[in-house]
């Protein structure tokens, strides 16, 4: 099975910008940051493997897995250079599209990415990457919100519809161990290139919230001297939904600059 996209107006002859979400999300999600970028931006909109409506297709495993599955499916519809922003798995998944396709990709934005550094909270992942409900995915998504956040209920009705899918959590639980690692008695996450991703020199905007509980900010410091860092008071993890006026404008700025 191939993988699922919305795909928008990639006849232009721009470049067209390549959204890859997070861990146990969906390509629906990324609706308030579209709702602020140019309506003739065009797109590619991912539901990664074992997610959503790709919930069948190859490549469902780590950021690595995935993100040969991406240029594959990039290549089959003849995308030969894009601009890639990604959050947190979907981030770590984009980092590495570019390692492997440095000169087909024109900019690339890092919302609270994985891989650059070990800590996560993997238990808050089991929880949300578990969840069915949407009394459950409210609450998972609260712990991983920044103080005071609560999801948009149109969000949880689509997390839901794709929970209720046969096999998705059993796939998402896969997709978890597969990108967790243990190192003397914890439990955290693979770590990206980074000394090779700075050696690209693809311009590189990384967002990242200041209340993660996810991921902590202090992974932020991790990124290379040339990127754009914005760190965003009072957000969590969901960047997409908690600052989507601030990752709308890394974006269009991306883009604009490349």
């Amino acid at each position: 099975m191939t993988l699922f996209a919305e795909v928008r107006h990639t006849s232009s002859a721009k470049a067209p910008l390549v959204l890859l979400h997070g861990f146990g999300g969906i390509g629906a999600l990324w609706a308030p940051v579209l709702a602020q970028l140019d309506p003739d931006t065009p797109l590619i909109v991912y539901d990664l493997p074992g997610h959503g409506r790709s919930i069948d297709a190859e490549g469902a495993g780590h950021a690595g897995v995935m993100a040969k599955a991406i240029l594959v499916d990039l290549d089959r519809r003849g995308i030969s250079r894009f601009h890639l922003c990604g959050h947190s798995m979907g981030g770590a998944a984009a980092a590495l599209v570019a390692l492997k396709a440095s000169d087909r990709v024109q900019s690339l934005t890092l919302l609270a990415p994985g891989g650059f550094g070990f800590d996560i909270d993997h238990q808050a992942l089991r929880r949300y990457g578990s969840a069915v409900s949407s009394d459950a995915l409210s609450t998972a998504l609260v712990a991983m919100m920044g103080p005071g956040r609560v999801p948009d209920p149109a969000v949880l009705d689509l997390l839901a519809k794709a929970r209720a899918l046969p096999g998705a959590t059993n796939r998402l639980m896969e997709i978890l161990q597969s990108f967790l690692i243990e190192r003397e008695g914890r439990i955290g996450q693979g770590t990206l290139p980074l000394s090779a991703l700075e050696a690209l020199d693809i311009p590189t905007r990384l967002l990242w919230g200041v209340a993660d509980p996810i991921l902590p900010v202090t992974q932020a410091k991790n990124i290379w001297p040339k990127a754009e860092v914005t760190l965003i008071e009072g957000a969590g993890h969901i960047l997409i939904e908690e600052a989507p006026d601030q990752v709308a404008a890394a974006i269009a700025a991306a883009m604009a600059g490349a």
